[in-house]
């Protein structure tokens, strides 16, 4: 069955030799997914090559069109053209190999207060909707209702430790560097200033605080590297073009342990001898990049075709696949959202101390929990602080640290390997991805156990990913965030383990990371004042997930 929308939503898919199966699939109300002819495996999005058998002899297989509901949220912050909220973005799991989940809409009648008769299992069959010269497959519930089984996981979160790599030699790249200078701009909404002026004043800071000169500069590192939608400067050429340094190394891109990439790759440079002191930056300006948009001063990135498989269903952001995940940990292990509420409380508590915080004003349970929503279960606290800003690092080879203004802050390990799939709505189901195998690869590159950690400083786009690495990391068992975190006593800054003691990207500003490092070492230095964490010698710091992330352990000389 299919139906023809005049008013097309946007953006469409865009139509390649590899997916026009699957996007033109609704002519004849057959779906279709890409199948390895060998071990019949079913793969998606299609590719040349099975990632099971890895059989090249890859086909196109007719399904019934038949799936369970593996997760589902009601959005009602964002919309696409064509498409208003609210409504509902899910994933199915396709019935002949559940291991393939689809990111589509169900067609479902939604409440005045945004309820849904939908349920976790739920099996439901695809309606094709015409739009232009593709089909979006689009699922209702089959009547009479059914209940299937949930997709498994394919590995099990308390599993993730089983597939780290043993480290390939014994001397650790992490002991050649250390963090030598941090540096921190302007933080605050609506600034109107050029981001180069941000990344500027937080990279002259940084070298200010190591004692160097701009001279002693031979490295830059930064992420993303580009400028898109307010989320940079425009990488190492812009400084580059800005300074005129002339550095023998440099790097920059998406393809990276997440925002805090740029520092991992820094210390691997310096442990190679191609630098000795690499600024590392990364710069925001979304707050004021949103209000040139309304007024007709910046076009919006993209266009009317996409190649992501999320955005035609009207999944645009990473709340809606983090919004799917929460849901799952929820289903499975009892969590809440108070369990959400007593992270964003913590980081709102932790920002009232802090002058450079945006967020500073003291918040109730309540008003968490009656805060508008943005994609179920988060509301509005559950989403972090567009702001404008930028935050410098510098690495520094570790045998001229010593020698500089402050002490330095050592690296006792990284955490990089990626175990789970990338893809954001084909892998992990109840944490949020690219966090699970990348802190138990930390903890198999030292013997520091999590009960040594003095301050954890954990990414916190949403709420739910500090939930994540929480248990990720240890700070508490796999589906044990509900009790760990009620009351918020075990995260506060005496507690057992301190979080995001800044404030966090919910309070203090999304920072993307690097401002997470930069309380890090803030903390060890002992220079953080009233929000002070006392004798803080180890500190972790995350950055990212769902992209391929990257975790650091620090320590002052003696941890």
């Amino acid at each position: 069955m299919s139906s023809d929308n005049s008013q097309s939503r946007l953006p469409l898919p865009q139509l390649t030799l590899d997916n026009e199966f699957f996007w033109t699939a609704g002519g004849d109300g057959v779906l279709r997914i890409c199948e390895c002819q060998d071990c019949h495996s079913l793969i998606h999005p299609p590719q040349p090559i099975c990632r099971y058998c890895r059989s090249h002899d890859m086909g196109v297989r007719d399904v019934s069109g038949r799936g369970v509901l593996a997760g589902f949220t009601v959005n009602h912050r964002f919309s696409i053209p064509g498409l208003p909220a609210p409504y509902v973005v899910a994933q199915v799991a396709i019935e002949e190999d559940p291991r393939v989940r689809l990111t589509t809409n169900i067609l479902v009648d939604i409440d005045e207060n945004g309820g849904v008769d939908l349920e976790l299992g739920q099996v439901v069959e695809v309606v094709f909707e015409k739009a232009a010269d593709v089909y979006l497959p689009l699922f209702r519930p089959v009547t009479p209702k059914e209940v299937g089984e949930l997709p498994a996981d394919e590995i099990a979160p308390e599993e993730f430790s089983k597939f780290v790599r043993p480290m390939v030699r014994q001397d650790k790249f992490e002991d050649k560097s250390a963090i030598t200078g941090i540096g921190i701009s302007r933080i605050g909404r609506r600034l109107m200033v050029p981001p180069i002026s941000l990344t500027i004043e937080a990279c002259e800071a940084a070298i200010a605080d190591a004692g160097l000169t701009l001279a002693d500069i031979d490295g830059l590192s930064t992420y993303p590297g580009l400028d898109v939608a307010g989320m940079g400067e425009g990488g190492v050429n812009a400084l580059e073009g800005a300074l005129g340094i002339r550095p023998t190394w440099i790097n920059g891109g998406m393809d990276t342990f997440g925002p805090g990439g740029s520092v991992i790759a820094a210390m691997m440079a310096v442990a190679t001898g191609m630098a000795r002191h690499v600024l590392c930056f990364r710069t925001l300006w979304e707050a004021t990049y949103n209000q040139l948009l309304k007024e007709g001063k910046a076009a919006p990135a993209g266009g009317m075709r996409t190649t992501n498989w999320q955005a035609p269903f009207g999944a645009t952001s990473a709340a809606h696949t983090l919004a799917l995940n929460a849901q799952r940990h929820f289903d499975r292990y009892g969590t809440t959202r108070e369990t959400l509420g007593w992270i964003a409380l913590n980081q709102r508590a932790n920002a009232s101390i802090n002058p450079t915080a945006i967020y500073r004003d003291p918040m109730t349970m309540e008003d968490y929990l009656s805060a508008r929503p943005i994609t179920t279960p988060f509301g509005l606290y559950d989403c972090d602080v567009p702001c404008d800003g930028a935050v410098a690092v510098i690495v520094s080879a570790v045998d001229v640290a010593r020698d500089l203004r402050k002490p330095p802050v050592y690296f006792e390990a990284v955490g990089t390997q990626i175990i789970e799939r990338t893809d954001w709505d084909q892998t992990t189901l109840t944490h949020e991805p690219q966090v699970l195998g990348q802190s138990a690869h930390l903890w198999s590159r030292t013997s520091l156990r999590p009960s040594d950690v003095h301050v954890a400083e954990l990414y916190d786009g949403f709420t739910f990913n500090c939930l994540s690495w929480l248990e990720a990391l240890g700070f508490c068992g796999i589906g044990e965030a509900k009790d760990f975190l009620d009351g918020g006593a075990n995260i506060a800054r005496d507690g057992v383990i301190p979080l995001n003691t800044h404030g966090g990207q919910l309070s203090h500003g999304r920072t993307h990371g690097m401002g997470l490092i930069h309380e890090a070492v803030t903390q060890l230095r002992g220079e953080a004042g009233e929000r002070q964490v006392a004798n803080a010698r180890v500190a972790v710091a995350s950055s990212g997930g769902l992209t391929p992330s990257g975790v650091l352990l620090l320590r002052t000389d003696t941890p």
